[in-house]
């Protein structure tokens, strides 16, 4: 090998790719430098030069539990908190198929909870279509768990259980980290490259990093790391559910006041008269906030007040 090349790779190493992993700066080699050197070879030149430490061979993960032959039969969820943007913690989510690895959704949060999950939810379902089966962990946002440690009540359902629940989607409690072990690794394979990549281009915000993912970096990590799945076919369908700002919304009841009011946390939202009934009084009615910022009031099949959420002080729309 010409030491002229091989200078060039240990500075670039030392120069832009620090603490990056061999694999991953093997391939920024290839698309990014046009350097075509086998793995094994760059490997051992940065273990040479003391820049990666030489591993201990690692025994092969096995597991019982074979992949669903088909895509769209499974589904993993899940939040990984780290330092995906320098000198931030965010929440990274993800949605991965059991059969194919692939990853359908990737969003940085604030924090994981019931609206970050609708949202990658029925951003899959828009994409893709429903599916048959969410696996998730016991989080209070996806299960009610009387017992700390003990079985999920499927009965008492949460906003999240609802929802997949109207859809007709089965909803699977893990009970051991082990039984996430896939999405548990494609964290850390995310671990191991998306924090350099934002801080190589300078991203330094949340609204800039997923951008980056969604445009350029979720469909690199499918192409290198989805598998084929056994069988051939799709279980996923599309989806006919109606209205998703409803659906998809959260949802609770109240009861109407004699003046036509009703209480929501802690404020108080007027309902203006209707055309088919003198009064509400009296009337349980369905508040939904919807992810768009919408706050809709509805009676059976009718909205009967809708506000912004943030001026419910206003008259209803």
């Amino acid at each position: 090998m010409p030491l002229r090349e091989v200078e060039t790779v240990l500075k670039l190493y030392r120069e832009r790719y620090d603490g990056w992993n061999v694999k991953h700066f093997h391939e920024q080699l290839k698309d990014e430098h046009q350097i075509k050197l086998s793995y094994t070879w760059v490997k051992t030149a940065l273990q040479g030069a003391g820049l990666v430490a030489k591993q201990q061979k690692r025994t092969v993960h096995r597991t019982r539990r074979e992949r669903r032959p088909m895509p769209g039969m499974m589904l993993f969820i899940d939040g990984s908190r780290h330092e995906w943007v320098e000198g931030q913690q965010d929440d990274l989510m993800l949605m991965l198929d059991d059969a194919n690895n692939e990853v359908y959704w990737a969003e940085l949060v604030e924090e994981e909870d019931t609206r970050s999950t609708l949202r990658a939810v029925r951003g899959v379902i828009e994409k893709q279509g429903l599916f048959c089966s969410l696996y998730t962990d016991r989080g209070s946002h996806f299960f009610q768990t009387p017992k700390a440690d003990g079985p999920v009540d499927k009965h008492r359902l949460t906003q999240v259980g609802r929802v997949l629940k109207q859809l007709g989607i089965e909803h699977i409690p893990s009970y051991s980290p082990e039984a996430r072990g896939r999405i548990e690794r494609m964290f850390q394979t995310w671990q191991g490259r998306l924090p350099q990549e934002l801080k190589l281009r300078g991203i330094r915000d949340r609204a800039a990093a997923n951008a980056y993912i969604q445009r350029h970096f979720i469909g690199r990590m499918n192409r290198s790391f989805s598998r084929k799945a056994v069988e051939e076919g799709s279980a996923f369908v599309p989806c006919r559910a109606g209205n998703l700002d409803e659906l998809f919304s959260l949802q609770t009841e109240r009861v109407v006041n004699r003046d036509n009011t009703i209480q929501h946390e802690g404020r108080v939202l007027q309902i203006t008269a209707v055309r088919w009934r003198s009064s509400l009084a009296k009337c349980v009615v369905k508040v939904c906030e919807q992810m768009d910022g919408k706050l809709v009031i509805r009676y059976g099949p009718h909205v009967v007040a809708t506000f912004e959420v943030g001026n419910e002080d206003k008259d209803a729309a």
